[in-house]
């Protein structure tokens, strides 16, 4: 009887007698307790390492993701007024102000906010009457470059921007060169993008019509709206002489030319670019703050800009003699074409200089 007993246990080694709670012995296949057991702990580590990995995602239970590179989208009142500005980077870190052109918004600088907002803290707002900012019509709003200029010094006020670097494309010159002149010591340095500071940028040939609408409003009027808000204009002003039409995207003037379409809009931009004939008048006082107060300037200029003459550059050198000057590929919206190499110029550049 004996022999038997000890052939089924040396057959079924996994078979073992354990004793129940009624005090009976039963039979417990342990392979197959085990294997359970074994299928039952690679499921609770599973959700362990998957608890885990949220727990230290960059990702907020709110969706929004905690890495200083994303760009955040706010608006604030600013005299009365919804102010929309994009935001990225460490508060801690040196401010770079970014200053739009025409007839873009902070939208220009998506490309580039992300190249920048790792070392910097950015802030790009949209002026009134652009982007997402409040456009009231002009008999509620005197859209001068000078008021447009107080708005957005209004702005760095309200979110504590004490101390910037100031990027200026084309209409962010005037804005610029304003905020610089009522506050130098805020200035830690220029970035200067296919934005003018001397007669020497203005083209005569296609700036002739344009003087000729601030000296008689009337008469060019329409002839100067056209070319403000025309699909070919608007297409211009982005690809210009370009031998590499196919990199520009469409989105980028058809966005605009819907912008330019939306009710008032037309008027308002008519109205800040009769306006602008007292830029060209305080050119004297951008360049002499260039030669006072000396703050280090980088030039990235698009070599296809159909709008500014490149003869500018040249200028700027006279005022500022140890201005960093990089020509690039690209035109009067430089960052469409170029902005990989103009955030690695930026980098290079603000890392010599103090920005803080």
């Amino acid at each position: 009887m004996d022999r038997p007993a000890r052939q089924r246990s040396q057959t079924y080694p996994a078979l073992s007698p354990v004793l129940n709670n009624t005090g009976i012995f039963m039979m417990i296949d342990l392979e197959k307790a085990f294997r359970r057991l074994m299928r039952r702990l690679a499921a609770t580590t599973c959700l362990a390492m998957a608890l885990a990995a949220v727990s230290m995602s960059p990702v907020l239970s709110a969706g929004i993701a905690a890495d200083h590179t994303t760009t955040v989208y706010n608006s604030i009142r600013v005299d009365g007024l919804k102010i929309h500005y994009r935001e990225a980077g460490p508060r801690p870190a040196p401010t770079i102000l970014l200053l739009h052109g025409f007839p873009s918004s902070s939208r220009m600088f998506e490309t580039l906010i992300p190249l920048l907002a790792d070392r910097y803290h950015i802030v790009a707002p949209d002026y009134p009457g652009f982007g997402y900012s409040d456009a009231p019509p002009p008999d509620r709003f005197d859209y001068t470059f000078d008021n447009i200029a107080r708005i957005i010094d209004r702005l760095t006020e309200t979110l504590g921007l004490n101390r910037y670097t100031l990027y200026v494309a084309d209409y962010g010159g005037p804005v610029g060169f304003r905020l610089a002149l009522a506050h130098p010591e805020r200035v830690t340095a220029l970035i200067i993008q296919n934005a003018v500071a001397h007669d020497d940028g203005l083209d005569d040939k296609l700036w002739a019509p344009r003087r000729a609408f601030w000296a008689d409003r009337a008469t060019y009027e329409g002839r100067v709206r056209q070319g403000l808000i025309s699909p070919e204009a608007t297409r211009a002003r982005h690809v210009g002489n370009s031998p590499h039409p196919e990199r520009y995207s469409p989105d980028l003037w058809e966005d605009e030319l819907a912008f330019l379409n939306r009710p008032g809009v037309a008027q308002i931009q008519l109205e800040l670019f009769y306006d602008y004939r007292t830029n060209v008048a305080a050119y004297p006082r951008w360049q002499e703050y260039l030669r006072e107060s000396k703050p280090p300037v980088l030039v990235t200029w698009g070599r296809y800009d159909p709008n500014f003459s490149v003869r500018e550059v040249e200028a700027l050198r006279r005022d500022v003699p140890d201005a960093e000057v990089h020509i690039v590929d690209g035109g009067h919206f430089a960052l469409d074409e170029a902005v990989d190499e103009i955030a690695a110029l930026i980098g290079g550049f603000l890392s010599k200089v103090p920005v803080r």
